[in-house]
């Protein structure tokens, strides 16, 4: 049975701060929708109604293009370990760049990790649990060492300039807003 909050009580609290992975969905009014696994250590929660989200240089960037046109986002985690649980957290999103504020006043909270491209803040409007009883049991191994291993060898010279030729645009040819 679904349940609903306004904001995040502190036993979804600690729930997230447990997981190791969770999924962006995003969607523009045309176009393909979104949906991105995360991992590393790149969630934080700011407060009950706020959430941040470091996002790493990848294939794509889908979601900076789908928030630039519309803001809404739907963060959703699984418990793929201990009692069946998912929870969505729904909201609206602003993305920073490392030459704005936000990005200095947030980037402390996270590790220094190579490739870091935008910082995501999300207002959660609503959180939604449900039953989870069809998510399979997966057990943790650890953090895949790829994407840091190649963000270390390319330097930030090299990062940019593959940012700029393969995360500029999405699939779709919208404007990611990434600086140049």
């Amino acid at each position: 049975m679904a349940k609903f909050y306004t904001e995040i009580p502190e036993a979804l609290k600690d729930f997230i701060q447990k997981q190791h992975i969770f999924f962006v969905g995003t969607a523009a009014a045309s176009g393909t929708v979104n949906v991105s696994p995360k991992g590393m250590d790149t969630f934080r929660i700011l407060d009950k109604n706020r959430v941040l989200w470091l996002n790493l240089t990848g294939s794509g960037n889908e979601t900076a293009a789908h928030l630039l046109q519309n803001n809404r986002i739907t963060i959703m985690f699984c418990a793929f370990e201990g009692k069946p649980l998912i929870l969505r957290l729904y909201g609206n999103a602003n993305v920073y760049h490392q030459q704005d504020s936000e990005w200095q006043n947030y980037i402390n909270l996270f590790p220094k990790i190579a490739g870091s491209r935008q910082l995501i803040e999300i207002n959660i409007d609503k959180i939604q649990t449900s039953c989870g009883y069809a998510v399979p049991f997966l057990g943790y191994v650890g953090e895949r060492e790829q994407l840091q291993n190649w963000a270390n060898k390319q330097g930030e010279d090299r990062l940019k300039k593959y940012r700029e030729e393969k995360n500029s645009l999405s699939i779709d040819g919208f404007d990611t807003g990434l600086p140049s």
